[in-house]
């Protein structure tokens, strides 16, 4: 077979992932507008959102609809319905609201601890404006931190997918998904050129997510730090027997973190006896349960272990 011709059958194999996966989610994804107050000023915002429940739940970015109380979805077989919000999250960026007539099917949440680097995923949003938009790319990088700052609050959004899939604005709140068409992931940001970023769907999200149908809100527990994949040093890999680990990378100042002792660069072992193998094993800990309950955590700094008690504290929604 000729060289194009094996160039050509690649290209159409990956075109048929996109288009396929791009035909089942495109249904499921709105593009929301709503129109908030600012500073006794009002004024409107825009993204996108994605059914997941047949009862016309959707799935969006809390920073998408702010302080909204309702909003519109469109969707791209034309239908537009109203919606009222149901809660927000803003630690996690992760917000539900209600449709207040029929949707479209939903989407299938899918788990992103399944994902691997260089994984392809589709984009599925309303960037700038223009509703139904795919991209495509690859899992860049996973576990990252993202700093969001909320007025003049800053929080740090933990474990959020990197990927190169173009984003722009008005992609918040759509859906990255995997080459089965199942959402992993809830787009949240534009890093930069090339660099978009997503919140997973996983077993902490999916709380999150499940409180807010019921509650309307979560009650969180605020540690203040930014954390990055790591691998565990050789001689502490022996001794505690696991390869990877969690290192913090930024400490918030004025933070339970930086008031325990906790500096950028430590690597964190255990928390509450736990081991730390990842983001969402801190941030299962991130919680009304822990709120002002003090946390023994374990890092490994310079050599040596070091344990500090940290009191988390109540993240305001604001």
């Amino acid at each position: 077979m000729a060289p194009d011709e094996t160039g050509q059958e690649a290209l159409d194999a990956y075109s048929r992932v996109v288009s396929g996966v791009a035909q089942r989610i495109l249904p499921s994804v709105a593009s929301l507008a709503v129109t908030m107050e600012r500073g006794g000023r009002r004024g409107s915002g825009t993204g996108s959102g994605v059914v997941f429940t047949n009862d016309g739940f959707i799935l969006t970015n809390a920073h998408v609809i702010g302080s909204a109380t309702h909003g519109t979805a469109s969707f791209a077989d034309g239908t537009e319905v109203g919606f009222s919000v149901i809660g927000r999250d803003r630690l996690s960026d992760l917000a539900v609201v209600r449709a207040d007539g029929s949707t479209p099917v939903p989407a299938e949440l899918g788990r992103a601890d399944d994902l691997t680097v260089g994984q392809l995923v589709v984009a599925v949003g309303s960037p700038l404006g223009f509703s139904g938009s795919v991209t495509a790319g690859v899992v860049s990088a996973l576990g990252r931190s993202m700093p969001a700052q909320s007025g003049r609050t800053v929080r740090i959004i933990e474990d959020v997918i990197q990927t190169d899939a173009a984003l722009n604005p008005g992609n918040s709140g759509g859906a990255l998904a995997d080459s089965t068409a199942r959402v992993v992931g809830i787009n949240t940001a534009v890093a930069g050129v090339g660099l978009g970023l997503a919140v997973p769907m996983n077993a902490n999200s999916n709380r999150i997510v499940s409180t807010l149908m019921k509650e309307g809100k979560v009650r969180r527990a605020f540690l203040g730090v930014a954390t990055s994949p790591a691998p565990v040093p050789p001689k502490l890999a022996d001794r505690i027997g696991r390869t990877k680990g969690v290192r913090i990378v930024h400490v918030e100042p004025g933070s339970p973190a930086e008031e325990a002792g906790l500096r950028a660069g430590d690597l964190m072992v255990t928390i509450a006896g736990e081991p730390v193998v990842d983001a969402q094993a801190l941030q299962r800990w991130m919680f009304a349960e822990a709120i002002d309950v003090a946390l023994p955590i374990t890092t490994f700094r310079s050599g040596a272990m070091v344990d500090v008690i940290a009191r988390p504290a109540e993240l305001a929604d604001r």
